[in-house]
């Protein structure tokens, strides 16, 4: 299966009618002895644009042989050709919109200084839109060569009573969303993010899944690298969506199965242990914290694997029950999962999530920041504390990621994150 014909067709006629404009505005805007040069530069760079999203839509996306980073590096190099192009084309319009409006208020000036003014105008709108229509590709792709590459440590406190006081002060490190064969055989970003997780002395590392694109051999360069991440009270995993090989169109399903088993097998390699809809206790004495791990709560399209109530049971007859006194912590890929049912069924204490890479795109001032993962995720980055029903805090944190995928890009403050938890007894 290749990417929907229909999007391909949908980008095309857009880059087509973007392309129509630019050439116009060229003939208006370049002096008429450098205009025939401008044109043909012009007219190549368009067949440049066309033949890398005609080499996307040739591309199988979905074949289990199929490889899925050249279908991202070239749809995301059309894509930032052509969003530049449609920044210029924005104030452009805009430009020539003022001088319309501006040409209706002056009916008593002459033509000729009319037709000077409104020129002038019209072609601001294209210079601002030039200057920032360049910045915008270079904006692009900084995040594929630097942002990508820093790595932010995010530190977070939470208090609580039920906190036992041997744990007072008990130190998670979560990092998420790795997507490793996002890097190829490339294994230098993950090493250096081994090495500042590992320097944060842990007593425990969490990972919320999505440590994959679409298949377990992506992770076989990386299994030695990860194997070195260290802490006090082990290492905890989940699986994400992008975990279980449903982004690939399998020969026969034991295939499938076959892929899913050898990435539990490395995982335990790796000295992780991964919960799938399991518990575990990490003890201080004669102290314990439970931590509660699902398989991936999906939402529409993605199956869902989730178990809470296996991991845990409900029923207030149980010995271990999710409204216990037990301080919990919960990993739990998705955070939508958190919204639509774990508030509304416990009191755990503290959740963990990724998923929502805050759409590797967000802008921060302060302690403002804002990403278009909101028209999606109500909780997609950072913080987040409601109450249950008995007024209990219940706290979600979700970590944006430190990998990659569908473009290998990370703009504007949307660095990688590893996130420092710190536990205190209130």
């Amino acid at each position: 299966m290749r990417l929907p014909l229909l999007m391909i067709f949908v980008l095309f006629i857009f880059a087509v009618l973007i392309d129509i404009y630019i050439l116009k505005d060229l003939h208006r805007v370049i002096a008429q002895k450098n205009r025939i040069r401008w044109q043909i530069g012009y007219l190549i760079s368009m067949l440049i644009g066309y033949g890398l999203l005609i080499a996307v839509m040739c591309m199988p996306v979905r074949a289990e042989s199929s490889n899925i980073l050249p279908v991202m590096w070239l749809l995301y190099s059309f894509l930032t050709i052509y969003i530049g192009k449609t920044v210029y084309v924005i104030f452009s319009l805009i430009g020539r919109l003022f001088s319309v409006v501006g040409n209706r208020f002056r009916k008593e000036e002459r033509f000729e200084r009319r037709y000077g003014r409104e020129k002038k105008k019209r072609y601001i709108g294209s210079k601002i839109g030039f200057v920032i229509g360049i910045a915008s590709f270079f904006l692009l792709w900084w995040g594929v060569f630097f942002t990508r590459r820093e790595i932010v440590v995010n530190r977070v406190e939470i208090s609580s009573t039920k906190l036992p006081a041997s744990f007072n002060g008990f130190k998670i490190v979560q990092f998420s969303d790795a997507h490793v064969g996002t890097w190829g055989n490339d294994t230098t970003f993950i090493s250096k993010l081994v090495d500042r997780i590992n320097g944060l002395k842990p007593d425990l590392i969490v990972f919320t899944g999505d440590i994959v694109n679409r298949r377990t051999e992506e992770l076989r360069p990386f299994l030695k690298v990860l194997s070195r991440l260290k802490a006090k009270d082990g290492v905890y995993s989940v699986l994400g969506n992008h975990d279980y090989g449903d982004y690939i169109d399998w020969s026969n399903e034991a295939d499938h199965r076959k892929n899913n088993k050898l990435l539990a097998r490395w995982e335990k390699e790796m000295g992780w242990k991964l919960l799938n809809n399991e518990r575990a206790f990490v003890k201080r004495g004669n102290d314990s914290i439970v931590i509660l791990g699902v398989e991936n709560w999906g939402e529409p399209p993605f199956p869902e694997y989730g178990r809470l109530k296996d991991a845990y049971p409900l029923s207030a007859d149980s010995l271990y029950n999710l409204n216990d006194s037990r301080f919990k912590v919960l990993l739990t890929h998705n955070p939508e999962h958190w919204s639509r049912e774990v508030i509304k069924i416990s009191n755990i204490d503290l959740s963990l999530s990724g998923h929502t890479h805050a759409m590797q795109m967000m802008i921060s001032l302060g302690d403002w920041k804002w990403s278009p993962s909101v028209f999606k995720y109500s909780r997609w980055g950072g913080l987040y504390q409601e109450k249950n029903a008995s007024g209990e805090p219940m706290n979600l944190y979700v970590n944006i990621g430190s990998g990659e995928v569908g473009m290998p890009s990370r703009i504007g403050s949307a660095y990688p994150e590893i996130t420092e938890i710190i536990l205190h007894r209130k």
